[in-house]
């Protein structure tokens, strides 16, 4: 696929994608004809290297993170920044405290779409949509 067909499956502007693939964390065939052709396994890719960057991860960063992410594999680290371990975990850290407070605000909407229910203001129906 084209860039902008990967920018319209992955919601990233293509300018975005091409910052990827100079950071090198995307790369794309070359055609003969000098086009840069996208595979299908990029749109993850590019959905998880936007996850790790919208959470405050730099890309110099991301770059040695890509690896860990989908199947189990042994990862090896060389010439690692010293500070890169307490980065990680401020970051990692962060990151806990995000996801709970989504929790605590969905749980909330539940709570409240179920006493619209119960007020006769839902549906089960509408609830699940």
């Amino acid at each position: 696929m084209r860039i902008g067909e990967l920018s319209k499956r992955t919601g990233v502007p293509s300018r975005m994608l091409r910052y990827y693939e100079e950071q090198g964390l995307i790369t794309p065939r070359r055609l003969d004809n000098g086009y840069r052709e996208y595979d299908d396994y990029l749109i993850d890719r590019v959905g998880k290297i936007k996850g790790l960057i919208d959470a405050g991860i730099p890309t110099r960063i991301v770059t040695g993170i890509l690896p860990c992410l989908g199947q189990p594999q042994t990862i090896v680290v060389q010439n690692a920044d010293p500070a890169l371990y307490e980065l990680l975990e401020i970051e990692r850290d962060r990151m806990t405290e995000k996801i709970d407070f989504l929790a605590q605000n969905r749980d909330a909407l539940t709570s409240y779409l179920g006493a619209l229910e119960v007020a006769g203001l839902g549906s089960p129906t509408s609830l699940a949509s």
